[in-house]
């Protein structure tokens, strides 16, 4: 696999634009995914704008509503090496 190049990230992206970006992808409205995940969905704005922390556990309730890993909202930027066992 020598001809692949790693992936590098383009832009740093916070917690909240990560929720608010698969929120999108995934065509929710902030009303939606609030009543899909049962939170408040002035919540889920104050998250998306950074305002609010995500946390592990609203993390979680996400992360199922949007078809993801939590890590993927705790750890938007995070670049994962896989080495080979060869």
């Amino acid at each position: 696999m020598s001809e692949f190049r790693q992936a590098k990230k383009s832009i740093e992206v916070t917690s909240g634009e990560s929720v608010r970006i698969l929120r999108e992808l995934q065509e929710f409205s902030q009303n939606e995914l609030a009543r899909l995940t049962g939170i408040p969905q002035s919540t889920i704005s104050a998250i998306e704008n950074d305002r609010v922390r995500l946390g592990v556990e609203r993390s979680k309730v996400l992360a199922r509503a949007l078809h993801c890993h939590p890590a993927v909202l705790v750890f938007p930027g995070w670049n994962v090496t896989v080495e080979s066992a060869a």
